[in-house]
């Protein structure tokens, strides 16, 4: 194991986390980025794009609301607009933005109504900084954005261009630091599972055990649960990716995927497992499932490409989908790092034909799906995976390499029940005598 696991603490005995490293490093990307584009600036809505620009966060409530924004110049540091007293919290704490913390607020998307003016007051205050420093007639652009910001803009004679493209490569080769905290995320979700496999059993329902989970991750620091999809029994297949008030019952698969952030670094960790005891039709399933995806794993080093990983799994038209849009994200890669799908994207829709090559400081996950032959069941497993200079590097340590049977406590009068049973057991010779005997004793038979 090449990576560390440090503490959440900062401490003088030993080099952890460097953050004032990881704020400049992240910066000094998309500057470098900036400058070989056509673009005079660029204008971030995107929560993860702001973060990643002025290291400042505001809590997750504000994820969604593309109520900040932030302007990078060419030749110059990026300009923070923030909600209300947010900006002089930054000008106070945030050393590295200083005066350039202002307060600004669009339009709440859509809550403010255009005839309140919030649209021409943003493309105001961008025009100006671009007139200050000669840049109005260069492109500008822009991530995401609210359409009435965006007309707003045009109608100031600013040309906008597609700058959500320049921040996903960016971002697509992590620094050291923001490996270790993809790492240090990672670890909070093997916590998070040992505890579920711990609680496990029937009469759990689906959103006790994301209440469970949910807790474990606060509890060491997380920031952010963004989602844990919880899904057992016939829920398995298909896949519905969001978790219900399902109970837990004997022989029931289940599998989550737990997506969460620790200092803005997402997870996408998925496990699977039996309640009781597993079917013969679910241990092939989850086989089949682990084959594939350590197939794909094995193949994850510099100079390899995405279409080779994506090549060695199985259509859709080999799991029960018409087409590989219909199966989408069931045999995925993606990468994870302020966002839960950042480059490298990894689809037999798509990298076949779009390959891209693997690089060192790439973090991307490996998910896998395959539906049991009973038709109702199914495993789903996840990997995340840091590409180093010679190879890579498995961060999602809960065990997973064969299917986990939870709540394994049942025993007979012989001993422990196995672990490997069906729901419905065949009879036995004994029984099937039985039945023959009472069969020819009474003259029954079926009838019409």
């Amino acid at each position: 194991m090449a990576l560390k696991t440090y503490g959440a603490m900062a401490v003088d005995w030993e080099n952890r986390i460097n953050f004032e490293r990881l704020r400049t490093e992240r910066l000094a990307r998309a500057k470098a980025l900036l400058a070989k584009s056509e673009m005079g600036a660029l204008l971030c809505f995107d929560m993860n794009n702001v973060r990643y620009l002025t290291a400042t966060h505001i809590g997750t409530w504000a994820q969604d609301k593309i109520s900040r924004f932030a302007l990078l110049p060419q030749n110059d540091e990026p300009i923070l607009w923030d909600f209300g007293s947010a900006a002089r919290h930054h000008q106070q704490n945030c050393p590295w933005l200083g005066e350039r913390s202002r307060p600004g607020i669009p339009l709440l998307r859509g809550a403010m109504s255009p005839e309140m003016g919030r649209a021409e007051n943003v493309a105001k205050k961008i025009k100006l900084e671009l007139e200050m420093r000669g840049l109005l007639k260069q492109p500008l652009g822009i991530d995401v954005v609210e359409p009435p910001i965006l007309f707003a803009l045009q109608k100031e004679g600013i040309t906008i261009v597609d700058g959500q493209q320049l921040m996903s490569d960016a971002r697509v080769i992590k620094t050291q630091d923001e490996i270790s905290l993809l790492n240090h995320s990672a670890m909070m979700v093997d916590a998070a599972y040992d505890e579920l496999y711990r609680a496990m059993k029937p009469g759990l329902s689906e959103n006790q055990a994301v209440g469970l989970a949910s807790k474990v991750l606060y509890d060491l620091g997380s920031e952010y649960v963004e989602a844990v999809n919880a899904i057992s029994g016939e829920r398995c297949n298909p896949h519905p990716h969001v978790f219900s008030d399902r109970v837990l019952r004997p022989g029931d698969p289940v599998y989550y995927d737990i997506l969460h952030s620790y200092m803005g670094y997402r997870t996408c960790y998925y496990r699977c497992f039996t309640i009781g005891y597993a079917s013969h039709a679910m241990i092939d399933a989850y086989k089949r499932c682990r084959d594939y995806l350590d197939a794909s794993i094995s193949l994850i080093q510099p100079g390899r490409s995405t279409a080779e990983i994506a090549s060695v799994w199985p259509k859709a038209e080999e799991f029960g989908f018409p087409d590989e849009e219909a199966a989408f994200a069931l045999q995925f890669g993606h990468g994870i790092g302020l966002a839960i799908w950042e480059k490298p994207v990894i689809s037999r829709m798509v990298s076949l034909e779009h390959s891209h090559e693997i690089k060192p400081g790439m973090v991307f996950a490996l998910e896998t799906f395959w539906p049991s032959k009973d038709g109702w069941s199914a495993a789903r497993i996840e990997e995340e995976i840091v590409v180093t200079e010679t190879g890579h590097e498995v961060i999602t340590r809960f065990p997973a390499e064969k299917l986990m049977v939870a709540g394994a406590h049942y025993h007979t009068v012989e001993g422990p029940l196995a672990t490997t049973r069906e729901n419905e057991a065949a009879p036995s010779k004994h029984v099937v005598s039985m039945v023959e005997a009472s069969a020819k004793r009474e003259g029954v038979a079926a009838t019409d």
